[in-house]
């Protein structure tokens, strides 16, 4: 049984797999072709954190594959304290085929999955965004047709996105440049952990956006206070002001350079009107994808 708690968990191979699943099924989808290879499986959606594409996307994938979706808020799994984690795993994997996880605890989903006996995808945590970074390599891949070399400027916190961007990147076999102002680069702890799995990693840091984006094929950002990091909001706006994904930065960059987000935006700040609307963004085409990276997955992780 595979889980997908952290890209991590996958090897080169297996992303792959994955991507290869989810690009075929997308050029069947887009000719109006929805094969119900998860005909009668139960995808279970537990979110502590609200949602609009990745609940809709999982649920969505699960629905165009043959199968059904339940979902769950903290209250109604028992999250709150009314029951134990283990035996909230043990009971919901018994009813399901596969379960997604959008929390605010990465340990949280961990150790979930150790008592599932079912698939327990993170569907987004405080560490690790997988399904997001595995989009974008969809994304990117159809949009430039290759992954190799290509180079990915993140220009933004070192956010959870940006932690598995990192290692997606070196998964395969892709540049990364980081840049954020001090005291909100990747961790010295992840970056070890980066290195000791993947030692020929190609993932950098910089404190200047324009040197960052200068050579990039793909300009990526996030919000700068994350769902959790409100309270943060105002020091972390001072701290980003010089990091504003705008026109004249797009300017700094290749011509051919594509523009990405995960959404949802903050319009004005950590991007601007003109840039998320601008020929040069694939932000919905990469929000679309979403869907068709879950119904890839969900027929590798299952086995169909």
């Amino acid at each position: 049984m595979k889980h997908l708690t952290s890209l991590y968990d996958l090897n080169p191979s297996d992303l792959s797999d994955i991507l290869a699943r989810a690009t075929d099924l997308k050029a069947l989808f887009k000719k109006g072709e929805r094969p119900p290879l998860l005909q009668g499986r139960v995808l279970a959606q537990l979110f502590e954190k609200p949602s609009l594409r990745t609940r809709n996307s999982f649920e969505a994938a699960m629905i165009h594959l043959g199968g059904s979706g339940i979902f769950l808020t903290t209250a109604e799994a028992g999250l709150n304290g009314r029951e134990s984690l283990p035996d909230i795993a043990k009971v919901l994997s018994s009813f399901s085929d596969v379960i997604t996880m959008r929390t605010y605890s990465h340990q949280l989903i961990v150790d979930f999955a150790k008592h599932s006996c079912c698939p327990v995808i993170n569907g987004l945590s405080d560490e690790r965004h997988p399904c997001q970074a595995l989009t974008d390599l969809l994304t990117i891949q159809e949009t430039l047709g290759t992954l190799q070399d290509v180079h990915l400027a993140f220009v933004g916190d070192g956010n959870n996105v940006a932690m598995s961007l990192a290692i997606a990147s070196a998964m395969a076999g892709m540049k990364m440049t980081l840049a954020a102002p001090k005291g909100f680069e990747l961790s010295n702890a992840f970056l070890k952990e980066l290195t000791k799995r993947y030692p020929q990693h190609r993932v950098h840091q910089v404190h200047s956006a324009a040197a960052a984006v200068k050579s990039a094929d793909i300009v990526y950002t996030d919000v700068w206070a994350s769902m959790g990091q409100e309270e943060d909001a105002v020091r972390r706006m001072q701290a980003f002001t010089e990091f504003q994904v705008n026109e004249e930065l797009m300017k700094t960059a290749p011509k051919d350079a594509k523009f990405m987000h995960d959404l949802p935006a903050k319009r004005g700040l950590e991007v601007t009107d003109g840039v998320m609307d601008g020929s040069q963004s694939i932000v919905f085409q990469q929000a679309e994808n979403r869907m068709h990276l879950a119904r890839g997955l969900f027929a590798w992780i299952l086995g169909k």
